[in-house]
């Protein structure tokens, strides 16, 4: 009983250290080490399974996805596509009652398709889409809500960092993730743009306070200009997703090729010079590295919380309350909502899916299914206050003194609502995750 009471106490324990501001890779780290050496009561042996696990947590070359797939959005985003992306959205939607809020979701949708990052979408589309909404007499908080709300599609619609993460730490196939997670993503941008749609016919003193659909004109594309914009980024998706789809290619493969696809258009546009390659290099090894040692951390959490039979006795605990599968479900939302509010993203996979993985494999559900729920629910704490870090994203990005953190969230509402219904309905129907990646 003794090893659980260590493991309980240390949970605790990282919480408070978590909250008050401690890195929570270096927080894994340290109680790992304490929890292992007090549970075996050997310090050494303790020092060498946490050596023996940081070089076990990365060194399979399934690894190498992610530099790859941060350089391929990081190219991405000073190629201009997500400009090109919005200007194409826009004019095909230009005629539809809240067409440029529905341009803001689907240029998100595939953006994020070619990105992964969420924070990414938000300052790419803060920029490129709300000074338009604003223009064509849009509400500020719709402007800005409608970017922070769409922006999550970028880890939900693959590849995906989040992805990455969940997939390593619950010892599940990433592809098949990356493909689990297609339809929840489209279903999700539909339920956005359907939202809008209702908003902008029965409430548009929320959406658009003029009665004209636009005050000013739309610039008129032609078709060889929307081939032109839209070729690049079609071109990028074919590459990643049609390779994984087909098994053409791995994961790794994937975001190799779609890193390499990246750097020909940015050079092909001419926006890619030696300075801004190298910072974009730099960067790209920032993040990975980061990325990296959490999931070393992680994996050295993992082991002693299993050494502390903490996931075999909070199974043994649901199941003795009689809560079942969809109880288990509902308090494990609830938890990572809660969580959300407080800690980033990353850091809440790393808490929660080394404890709830199992657990879910016990109830027997699917992980590829439950991963997908975990990503969702993972994403509403991106919009929710007070750390809803995309609010933050677009807030920075806009540098407007007009536009408070409180109408970023505002706007953010409705959004958070409809992710909230799409994962009741992914919830209650597993198919909708598992239909490409059964």
């Amino acid at each position: 009983m003794i090893e659980i009471e260590i493991g309980l106490a240390l949970i605790a324990i990282m919480a408070a250290l978590v909250l008050s501001g401690i890195p929570i890779g270096i927080a894994l780290v340290l109680l790992s080490y304490i929890g292992i050496g007090l549970i075996r009561e050997n310090w050494d042996l303790a020092g060498r399974m946490l050596a023996l696990a940081s070089y076990a947590a990365i060194s399979d070359y399934l690894f190498a996805t992610i530099p790859l797939f941060v350089l391929m959005g990081l190219l991405v985003s000073v190629s201009d596509i997500g400009k090109d992306t919005f200007e194409v959205a826009q004019y095909l939607l230009r005629k539809l009652r809240g067409g440029l809020g529905m341009a803001t979701v689907a240029a998100n949708a595939v953006f994020g398709a070619v990105t992964g990052i969420s924070i990414a979408s938000a300052a790419v589309f803060t920029k490129v889409a709300v000074p338009q909404m604003m223009r064509f007499g849009y509400t500020p908080k719709f402007a800005v809500g409608c970017v922070a709300g769409s922006s999550i599609l970028g880890m939900l619609i693959p590849p995906s960092l989040l992805m990455i993460i969940y997939g390593v730490l619950a010892e599940v196939s990433i592809g098949r993730l990356f493909l689990a997670g297609i339809v929840p993503g489209l279903l999700m941008a539909l339920a956005f743009v359907a939202m809008i749609w209702l908003l902008a016919t029965y409430r548009p003193d929320m959406v658009q306070p003029l009665a004209a659909q636009a005050a000013l004109p739309i610039q008129v594309e032609t078709t060889a200009s929307l081939l032109g914009k839209s070729v690049p980024i079609a071109t990028l998706i074919t590459l990643v997703l049609g390779g994984l789809y087909t098994g053409f290619f791995t994961p790794t493969e994937a975001g190799a090729i779609g890193a390499f696809g990246a750097l020909m258009i940015a050079l092909v546009r001419r926006r890619l010079s030696l300075p801004r390659f190298w910072r974009i290099l730099v960067e790209t090894g920032f993040v990975s590295v980061g990325i990296l040692f959490l999931l070393i951390a992680a994996s050295m959490y993992s082991r002693m919380l299993t050494m502390a039979g903490i996931p075999a006795s909070i199974a043994d605990l649901i199941q003795t309350m009689g809560l079942g599968v969809y109880g288990f479900l509902l308090v494990y939302i609830l938890f990572v909502l809660l969580l959300g509010m407080i800690i980033d993203s990353s850091s809440i996979l790393l808490i929660v899916t080394p404890i709830a993985a199992p657990i879910a494999k016990d109830f027997g559900i699917d992980l590829i299914h439950f991963g997908i729920i975990t990503v969702i629910a993972v994403e509403v704490g991106l919009l929710t206050p007070p750390f809803g870090i995309s609010a933050f994203a677009v807030k920075a990005t806009l540098n407007d003194k007009r536009i408070g953190l409180e109408t970023i969230f505002a706007g953010a509402l409705p959004f958070v609502g409809v992710m909230l219904a799409v994962l009741a309905l992914i919830v209650a129907f597993p198919g909708l995750s598992l239909v490409f990646a059964g």
